[in-house]
């Protein structure tokens, strides 16, 4: 996914698996989706206890996913995140 870190997280029994960061937007939104999807299909079967988060930086979040027809995609996915400060490392909120 054109990845510019990858924070090794774990709350409980989720799991996060990449980081949204792009400078195409909506294609990196297209690729996430469909590994997104795949993984989330994976991991019902061999732990279905887990959930999937896909990680994305605080900033790509306040000014991408605030956007309403990314968050109607978003929502119709049903997709959990993780909100990260790059700089810092440190997960900032999880969303389910």
């Amino acid at each position: 996914m054109g990845a510019a870190k990858l924070l090794a997280a774990e709350r409980a029994q989720q799991k996060e698996i990449k980081v949204f960061n792009s400078p195409s937007q909506v294609t990196e939104l297209q690729k996430a989706i469909g590994q997104y999807n795949m993984y989330r299909s994976i991991l019902r079967r061999v732990s279905p206890d887990r959930k999937l988060y896909l990680a994305i930086s605080e900033e790509v979040y306040s000014d991408f996913f605030q956007k309403p027809a990314i968050q109607d995609i978003v929502s119709d996915q049903t997709i959990y995140f993780i909100i990260f400060d790059p700089d810092r490392e440190v997960i900032i909120q999880w969303l389910n």
